[in-house]
């Protein structure tokens, strides 16, 4: 069966990010007493971001009864605040590379590109506004739009859903962490394709088990292409 959509990570896989969602993070936890190592944050972000506060705090702080949901609220605000702060004002924000042609080259062979996040949907909101994405992509869908964010495969269903896209086998999931590939294979995707400009290296990526790891997000046509070839020919 052929590819119909293709579901995009948003920072680090679509959408440059030199370590500000990481820092904006650490920040949001120093803001409540707690020091986290930037190296500590980075593989966590693919998550949405309370549950992502939660098990950084269930790993850091020893009196547990303090891991309240007003704690990861008040850390969460900050980290929404700071984002879109930084999000509104920066010159840094930018697609990564090829990323805008593979959405044309896609799209103009009648794929759809969804774009979905560990981001709540007013920071989403102000990434895509700045980049004039509207028009270039068929769908967002933030975690905080659905039950469960990351690994949970809600946002990919309800992307599906509102698409009309029936089956998974006719869904490409790409992203740059742990969590995107889990967030894929729990969907059923036909494609789980990791992507080294983020997060993960390729070697970080791959016990996870996507079926592809790519360098570069135009290699994405490659595989798709590839797909339609095999259906045409069983066809």
């Amino acid at each position: 069966m052929s590819i119909e959509l293709v579901v995009f990570d948003m920072a680090g896989t679509t959408v440059s990010d030199k370590n500000f969602v990481g820092i904006a993070f650490q920040q949001a936890m120093k803001s409540q007493g707690y020091d986290i190592a930037i190296d500590d944050v980075n593989p966590l972000m693919g998550y949405e971001k309370p549950l992502a506060i939660k098990m950084m705090l269930e790993v850091r702080e020893v009196n547990k009864s303090k891991i309240t949901d007003e704690l990861v609220t008040e850390i969460h605000t900050h980290f929404v605040e700071g984002m879109i702060a930084f999000y509104k004002s920066t010159q840094e924000i930018a697609p990564l590379p090829n990323v805008e042609e593979t959405f044309a080259t896609l799209r103009a062979d009648g794929i759809k590109i969804a774009l979905n996040t560990g981001f709540s949907k007013d920071i989403a909101d102000v990434i895509i506004d700045r980049l004039g994405w509207k028009d270039k992509i068929d769908l967002m869908v933030a975690s905080d739009e659905v039950p469960f964010g990351r690994p949970y495969p809600d946002m990919i269903r309800r992307i599906m859903t509102e698409l009309g896209v029936n089956s998974p086998d006719n869904v490409a999931k790409v992203g740059d962490t742990e969590v995107d590939v889990n967030e894929g294979i729990n969907a059923g995707c036909k494609y789980v394709i990791g992507i080294t400009t983020g997060a993960f290296t390729r070697e970080e990526l791959l016990p996870y088990k996507p079926t592809h790891i790519i360098d570069n997000i135009a290699d994405v046509i490659g595989i798709i292409s590839a797909s339609h070839a095999f259906a045409a020919q069983k066809s």
